[in-house]
């Protein structure tokens, strides 16, 4: 029984940090796009309106949530809890600094619960019984797939570059330099593959507003509608500390270890940041140039990246030859 409850305090202490991060990190999107659109933004509640994302949940969880009554009445529901439950898993591995369990095929569950996610999309869209949201939802199915066979690829690169499937084997193999130095294309195409995979600006196909009204979720409102919304930002922070620890993240052994959080947290911060800062500089793609910036350019381009990572001796990427 106390081990029981010793795991379900640990993982609290994970998902809580991670909810709070994303309620602060949906303020600093407002301010950040307010300032690069000459306007203040969220400034009343609180002071210079740190308390707007307290008030921001307490209206959505206090609404009247709106059921169609053609909706399929289990999935409709159960589908944004599943989007948040999956939003949250996938921090299991991730060493910040320890992870919450030590897993020796890390990257792959990464890869493998990133992948679920797409089920909550896809029921969300169908179980609303609207054509907006399954129009909304096939079309964020077939991006998020389609981009994870670049991310997967770039995965298996880095996975041969450390000769390990654990993400702890990354701060060892990034000791003499960072990946993103000497990897610099696999880094550029998995930012801009992030960007796809979170349906973030200028990828956001899915919330076609012109078209789609608000795609999947149009007609989720009120904790529903709030639980998509915090699972979408948690997957943002997720791939942004995943970007940090595949390429910008090498053995923090000679410091201290209450150090490392706040160091991934900055560079996590800063990647975020860069979203925000594409969201508010580039307009949106059209469907087919999505697609054919994945088919055309992206998958060739690793393949061959990783065939030449193949070829290459594990001991030149700071490893010792025997790991």
């Amino acid at each position: 029984m106390n081990l029981i409850l010793t795991h379900v305090l640990m993982a609290f202490s994970y998902m809580i940090p991670i909810l709070i991060a994303v309620a602060f990190l949906t303020l600093l999107e407002r301010k950040i796009l307010s300032y690069m659109q000459a306007r203040k933004g969220p400034n009343i509640v609180g002071p210079f309106g740190l308390l707007q994302p307290v008030a921001d949940g307490v209206k959505l969880f206090i609404k009247e949530p709106i059921q169609p009554s053609t909706s399929s009445p289990l999935l409709f529901l159960m589908t944004p809890t599943l989007a948040l439950l999956l939003a949250l898993t996938i921090w299991i591995p991730l060493p910040i600094p320890f992870p919450l369990t030590d897993l020796n095929l890390g990257l792959l569950f990464l890869l493998t619960m990133s992948s679920l996610a797409v089920y909550s999309i896809l029921w969300s869209g169908w179980a609303s019984n609207s054509k907006y949201a399954l129009i909304g939802a096939l079309r964020a199915v077939a991006q998020t797939i389609s981009y994870e066979v670049t991310l997967a690829i770039i995965l298996l690169s880095t996975i041969l570059l450390s000769g390990n499937y654990t993400l702890n084997a990354l701060a060892t193999t990034q000791e003499p330099l960072y990946l993103i130095f000497s990897s610099w294309p696999l880094a550029m195409m998995w930012f801009i593959s992030t960007l796809a995979e979170t349906n973030r600006a200028p990828f956001d196909l899915t919330e076609g507003e012109s078209e789609l009204v608000s795609g999947f979720n149009v007609e989720y409102a009120a904790g529903p509608f709030a639980l998509f919304f915090l699972a979408e930002y948690a997957n943002i922070m997720l791939m942004n500390a995943l970007s940090s620890i595949l390429f910008l993240n090498p053995s923090m052994l000679n410091l201290p270890p209450e150090t490392f959080p706040t160091i991934m947290a900055a560079k996590t911060l800063i990647l975020s940041a860069s979203f925000l800062w594409i969201r508010a500089s580039y307009p949106r793609f059209r469907y087919d140039q999505l697609m054919h910036l994945l088919w055309k350019n992206f998958l060739p381009l690793t393949l061959a990246l990783c065939l030449w990572h193949t070829s290459m001796p594990i001991s030149c990427a700071g490893l010792p030859p025997h790991l």
